[in-house]
């Protein structure tokens, strides 16, 4: 959740802010802003709204500065507007402070501070900061954000500025992403990667409660007893170019296609022969072969991700694995152990639940492994072992090619932990998992054109919603390995159409879901060829006798299914059941894309939506 950025250095800040900013902007929109140091002058611009809005205004009243701060919003206390955007001052405008996350005990120090006689003029726990920070300061402005942090519960980064301290940034964490840039005669602070990617590829990621005092020439980092500490820097491999759409009108639709060479890249990389290998894993195979059972920890598609893992893991390497979401298995006691391998899934590295689902674990006793894109991460750092998927970087909210390389990886996992549990070679897993990126290649050539098939599809769902009223709505029925995909669809939906849609397991269709087959919903049948197909048939005539509509996901010259004359029909390449997940996904994403596009939506930037959720 939200975006931060700081420069100190010789260009103007305002212009590298803003550009920063626009790295960020997946991280949240509903407002954003600016704090630059004009000539010991300290000046805020903040407007509602995209980042477009504050950009605009800037344009008709520049600020001039060579250091500062910026920040892009997702709402958490008080609604998106002026007053509540960030940055915010402290109550002598002598200090600007941007946030991320929820400071738990903001209400506490707002009384606090206001019998010291600080006036508030926001809704936010973030504005308690500023002040805060004000109340401690005594001429140092780390001291000062080291003694604030003391007195603050929550999650938290901050990036701090004092009008009297020009060229001067100072920037903290806990419990939510901040990293260093370092550049030649400037240097950057920032929630991710991409926003100081244009300018330095060497980068610094700060760990819990460390803080860091950085002006243009130096970088210094303090752990939270004040002491300095030394920080590795690490080269950033991939190359800003990813984050742009390159000729794309959307980030999701690129990311889509990008699927086939993410898949590629994982596969090249992972697979020597007829062996798995995970060079960065921690975890020895010893290790592995001593684990009794699995739980699979996610949030969201990572979750889906580990579902549709579940049936990977049980058929190839033979152990038992329960599938829980992050946010439930924190809050309850978990039955994990010494002899329970935990898999925690996240494309960011930073999903809050995720990461208090790992600490939970590891506080049982229990070995865990992270699988994440995101290099350096909080997870991937606090894990006993992490394997990164390498995807690149995914700007869009809604995720889609983070799905399949997670598939991907864990799919591989299963392989890899078979053979350090004693089992054969399965030469025919590997055989057939190197078809992935061919086949969803062959896929993806079908819809390059813009008035694909399902495009046309999602046209005429458009027409018949509009001619009814906006009442209608998407079931999605999958079986086996493939119902996880269901929910997944269904989600992809949601997040970025707004359209009612539930994924269920299409045998328990008669125990509820029928209820609602008429003539309104779109049924999404994931009716590729494997041990469920006749039931999948047995499904699709169920709807049919009530009307419904059919979307059928089908395996390409599928001619039972012709016979069935469902009205509308997407073949996907053939492939072996196990591994169809990481290709029948690609058309619901783009099936839930085009329907977002006829009705006008912003795709990448779907409402209430965050791509990194760092806050519970």
């Amino acid at each position: 959740m939200c975006g931060i950025i700081g420069y100190t250095g010789k260009k103007n800040a305002t212009q590298v802010l803003v550009k920063g900013l626009s790295r960020l902007e997946y991280r949240g929109y509903d407002s954003a802003g600016v704090a630059v140091i004009r000539d010991q002058e300290l000046v805020i611009r903040k407007k509602k709204g995209k980042l477009s809005v504050l950009r605009d205004d800037l344009k008709k009243d520049p600020i001039q500065g060579k250091t500062g701060i910026g920040h892009t919003r997702w709402a958490t206390h008080g609604v998106p507007n002026d007053v509540n955007a960030h940055p915010h001052y402290d109550h002598k405008e002598k200090i600007a402070i941007v946030h991320n996350g929820i400071i738990e005990n903001y209400l506490d120090l707002k009384k606090m501070l206001e019998r010291k006689g600080y006036k508030f003029v926001s809704e936010t726990d973030s504005e308690a900061i500023a002040h805060l920070i004000s109340s401690n300061y005594k001429g140092d402005l780390r001291k000062a954000v080291q003694d604030s942090a003391k007195q603050m519960e929550g999650s938290y980064s901050i990036a701090a500025v004092h009008k009297g301290e020009p060229g001067r940034i100072v920037g903290m964490r806990n419990d939510s992403p901040l990293i260093i840039g370092i550049g030649e005669g400037e240097n950057f602070i920032a929630s991710d990667i991409p926003a100081v990617l244009d300018y330095t590829k060497k980068v610094v990621y700060l760990d819990n409660k460390e803080i860091v005092d950085l002006n243009e020439k130096t970088v210094l980092v303090y752990g939270p007893n004040g002491r300095k500490k030394k920080k590795k820097e690490v080269e950033i491999k991939w190359d800003i170019s990813q984050a742009e759409k390159n000729g794309f009108r959307h980030f999701m639709l690129k990311e889509i296609f990008e699927q086939p060479e993410v898949i590629k890249n994982i596969l090249e990389e992972r697979i020597e022969k007829e062996n798995v290998k995970f060079d960065e894993l921690k975890i020895t195979k010893n290790q592995l072969k001593k684990t009794k059972k699995i739980a699979i920890v996610a949030c969201g598609t990572a979750y889906h991700a580990g579902l549709t893992a579940q049936y990977a893991i049980e058929e190839v390497a033979k152990v038992p694995v329960w599938v829980d979401t992050s946010s439930e298995f924190r809050y309850r006691d978990p039955l994990v152990d010494k002899e329970t391998l935990v898999i925690v899934v996240s494309q960011s590295g930073e999903t809050a639940d995720t990461l208090a689902a790992l600490r939970e674990a590891r506080e049982k006793g229990a070995k865990v492994l992270a699988i994440c894109n995101v290099l350096g991460s909080s997870i991937a750092r606090e894990a006993d072992g992490v394997i990164y998927t390498h995807a690149g970087p995914e700007i869009a909210v809604a995720s889609t090619k983070a799905y399949t390389a997670q598939l991907v990886v864990l799919y591989l996992f299963a392989y890899y932990l078979a053979s350090a549990r004693g089992s054969k070679k399965n030469s025919g897993f590997i055989k057939e998992i190197k078809s992935l990126p061919a086949a969803a290649k062959k896929l993806l050539d079908q819809y390059s054109s813009k008035r694909n098939k399902i495009a046309k599809y999602a046209s005429e769902f458009h027409e018949y919603y509009l001619a009814r009223n906006n009442k209608s709505c998407f079931l999605y029925l999958g079986r086996n390995v493939n119902y996880p995909n269901a929910i997944e669809g269904a989600l992809k939906l949601k997040e970025i159409s707004y359209i009612s849609a539930e994924g269920y397991p299409a045998g328990e269709m008669k125990h509820g879901p029928i209820a609602l087959i008429d003539e309104n919903p779109w049924v999404v049948c994931i009716a590729v060829k494997g041990a469920t197909y006749e039931k999948m048939l047995s499904n699709i005539q169920e709807i049919k006798a009530r009307g419904g509509i059919i979307i059928a996901i089908a395996t390409e010259g599928d001619a039972k299914l012709k016979k069935s004359k469902v009205e509308y029909v997407i073949e996907t390449p053939r492939i072996k059941e196990l591994f169809s997940p990481a290709i029948v996904v690609i058309p619901l994403q783009l099936l839930a894309y085009y329907v977002a596009a006829e009705f006008g939506y912003d795709i990448d930037q779907p409402r209430n939506l965050a791509k990194s959720v760092t806050v519970e």
